[in-house]
C-alpha cells in the first residue's frame, strides 16, 4: 500500500496517509484539501456545505437553511475528539489514548457534537453570506440546529437581516450658514508664545514660587487625619498652573520658598472617585526646588532654530497661512456636517438593529485603537469624561445610528445620480493611502479590496455633490448661532480624505488641532488626589 506524508488539518501534524487519503492517526478525509508543492501547508479548502433553502420574511429578514454534509461534520467531530481526548477517562486506556469510536460508544455519539458545531459555525456563517444572493446585513444568527440521519448530517437554520429599502427627499439646494475665516495677528502671536514656551530653558530660581514655575515638592494627603492610598509623592515635579492637581492646590503652592512647609486644606470635587468625592483633605507639602522657564527672544535667530525660515516675519506668515487652512477646513467640515444632518432627516428607511450594532462595534474598536495610541485604556477615558460604560455606549450608539443613516443617504444619492468610479480613481486612492500610511501598495490592496475603495469614493462623491449644490446663507454671529455652528454633528461614514501636508515648521512648532474637550492630567500624575 502506497503511503504519502501530508499535514493533517485536524491533528495539525504530518501523518502517514494511505491511498484513500485517510489519516492513520485520526481517520479524517482529505478529498477537500489542496496542498502546496512541499506537502506542508493548506492553501485552500472547499466547503462541504450546501445552501438548501432561502425564504424572505417581510422584506426585513431572510431565513437560510445550510446543510453540513457528512464529511464536513465528521471532520469537525474528529477535531473535537483530538481537542478533548486528554480530558476523557476510559477504563483500560491511558488518558488521550482511547479511540474516538470507543469514547462515543461509552458516552454517546453526541459527546463531541457541541464542540464540532462551534468549529463549523464560522464556516457556515461565511458560506451563508457568500452564497446568498440577498444583501445581508452583518452575520446571520443561528435559530435551529437539526441533526439528521443517524447523526451523520446536520441542517443549520440561520436568520439574517436584509439591507433596508431606502427613499430620500430633498438633497439638492440645502441651506446652511458658513462664516468667513480670519486669523487675527493676536492668534499668530499666541502661537509664537506657545512655541517659545516649548523651547524655553529651564533654570533654577532663587525666589518664591510663581504661576508657571516648575516646582519640586514632597507631599502627603490626609482625610480625617488618615493618609490615603496614592496620596503621597516625593520630589514630584509640578508645573504651577498646569491643572494637574485638584482645584486650589497649585495656587496655594505659589508664594512658598525653598524649604518651606505648608498644610493645604482643600475639598475633593464631588465628581471625584467615590471614596474621596466631596471629602475634606489636608496636604502636607514641602517645597524642595523652584525652576523657572526662560523663553527665547522672538527674533530671526529664534525662527531659524524652530523652523525652516530665516526671518521671524516669514515664520509668522507661514503660521498664519497654516492657521487659515486649518480654520477653513474646520468651517468646511462643519458646513458639510450640517448638510449631512439635513439629509439624515430626509432619509426614510427601516434600519435593522444588526446594522447599527455592526457600526457600533466598528466605532468602539476604532476608538479603543485611538486612545490606546495615547497609552490610555477605555475605562480611564470614560472616567475622564465622567460617564459609566453604559452611558458611554448609549452615546456611541446614537452616533452610530447617525453614521448608518448618513451612509444610507449617500448610497441612495449615489444610486440616483448614477455616480461611477473609474479604475484610475481606485488606483489613485491606493497610491494616496499607501503614501499616507507609509505602506506597501500591494499589502494595502490585500487589506482593502477594490470594492471597499470604490464604495468609499462613491460616498465621498455623493457628499461633495450635496455640498456643491448647497446654498450658503449669510452668517449671523450670535450666541445661539455660535453654539450651533460649534456643535459637530455625527461623524460621516463617508468622511473626507484629510490632507496630510507636512507643515513648514519643525517638530517643535507643530500645532496640535484643538478638540472640543480639554484633556485633564492623567490620574497617575495626581496621585495625591487618590
Amino acid at each position: 500500500m502506497r503511503t504519502v506524508v501530508k499535514r493533517c488539518v485536524v491533528c495539525e501534524g504530518a501523518e502517514f496517509l494511505r491511498e484513500d487519503d485517510k489519516c492513520l492517526h485520526c481517520w479524517c478525509f482529505f478529498d477537500r484539501i489542496r496542498w502546496c508543492a512541499m506537502g506542508r501547508e493548506i492553501i485552500g479548502r472547499k466547503y462541504s456545505l450546501k445552501l438548501k433553502n432561502t425564504e424572505e420574511k417581510d422584506k426585513k429578514e431572510i431565513e437560510l437553511i445550510i446543510e453540513v454534509e457528512p464529511e464536513e461534520l465528521d471532520s469537525a467531530v474528529n477535531k473535537a475528539y483530538i481537542k478533548n481526548r486528554n480530558r476523557i477517562a476510559v477504563p483500560g486506556f491511558r488518558k488521550g489514548k482511547a479511540p474516538r469510536k470507543i469514547i462515543e460508544r461509552m458516552y454517546g455519539a453526541e459527546i463531541f457534537l457541541s464542540d464540532a458545531l462551534d468549529d463549523i459555525l464560522p464556516d457556515v456563517l461565511r458560506f451563508a453570506v457568500e452564497e446568498s444572493e440577498h444583501n445581508i446585513v452583518g452575520y446571520p444568527r443561528v435559530t435551529d440546529v437539526d441533526l439528521k440521519e443517524e447523526k451523520t448530517r446536520v441542517e443549520i437554520t440561520l436568520t439574517a437581516a436584509l439591507y433596508p429599502e431606502v427613499t430620500i427627499g430633498k438633497y439638492k439646494g440645502l441651506t446652511a450658514q458658513k462664516p468667513t475665516v480670519e486669523v487675527p495677528d493676536s492668534e499668530v502671536e499666541a502661537e509664537i508664545t506657545s512655541v517659545r514656551t516649548r523651547n524655553a530653558r529651564i533654570e533654577k530660581a532663587d525666589r518664591p514660587a510663581e504661576n508657571g514655575d516648575i516646582t519640586v515638592i514632597d507631599f502627603e494627603g490626609f482625610v480625617d487625619g488618615i493618609a490615603f492610598e496614592g496620596g503621597k509623592g516625593e520630589n514630584y515635579e509640578l508645573e504651577l498652573g498646569s491643572g494637574q492637581f485638584i482645584p486650589g492646590f497649585e495656587e496655594k503652592v505659589e508664594g512658598m520658598a525653598v524649604g518651606d512647609e505648608r498644610d493645604i486644606d482643600l475639598v475633593f470635587p464631588v465628581n471625584y472617585k467615590e471614596d474621596l468625592a466631596g471629602k475634606a483633605v489636608v496636604f502636607k507639602v514641602k517645597l524642595n526646588e523652584v525652576k523657572e522657564k526662560n523663553l527665547p527672544d522672538p527674533d530671526d535667530e529664534f525662527a531659524k532654530d524652530v523652523s525652516e525660515f530665516d526671518t521671524l516675519e516669514e515664520y509668522k506668515a507661514d503660521i498664519k497661512e497654516r492657521l487659515l487652512k486649518e480654520r477653513q477646513q474646520d468651517v468646511d467640515d462643519t458646513f458639510e456636517n450640517i448638510l449631512m444632518e439635513q439629509i439624515i432627516d430626509a432619509v426614510d428607511a427601516e434600519i435593522p438593529e444588526a446594522m447599527i450594532d455592526e457600526q457600533l462595534d466598528n466605532s468602539m474598536n476604532n476608538l479603543t485603537r485611538q486612545i490606546s495610541a495615547y497609552g490610555m485604556q477605555p475605562a480611564q477615558y470614560m472616567q475622564m469624561l465622567g460617564v459609566t460604560p453604559e452611558q458611554f455606549k448609549e452615546r456611541m450608539r446614537e452616533t452610530s445610528e447617525k453614521q448608518v443613516k448618513t451612509t444610507l443617504a449617500l448610497e441612495k444619492i449615489s444610486e440616483l445620480e448614477k455616480i461611477e468610479v473609474s479604475d484610475e480613481e481606485i488606483e489613485e486612492e491606493y497610491k494616496d493611502a499607501a503614501d499616507r500610511f507609509k505602506m506597501d501598495i500591494e499589502k494595502l490592496k490585500e487589506s482593502a479590496t477594490k470594492d471597499d475603495i470604490k464604495r468609499d469614493v462613491k460616498l465621498r462623491k455623493a457628499a461633495k455633490l450635496v455640498v456643491d449644490n448647497a446654498i450658503v446663507e449669510e452668517f449671523k454671529e450670535d450666541k445661539s448661532g455660535e453654539d450651533k455652528a460649534k456643535k459637530q454633528p455625527a461623524k460621516k461614514t463617508a468622511a473626507k480624505k484629510t490632507d496630510t501636508e507636512k507643515p513648514a515648521a519643525k517638530k517643535t512648532t507643530k500645532t496640535v488641532k484643538k478638540t472640543s474637550e480639554k484633556e485633564p492630567a492623567p490620574e497617575e500624575t495626581t496621585s495625591e488626589e487618590e
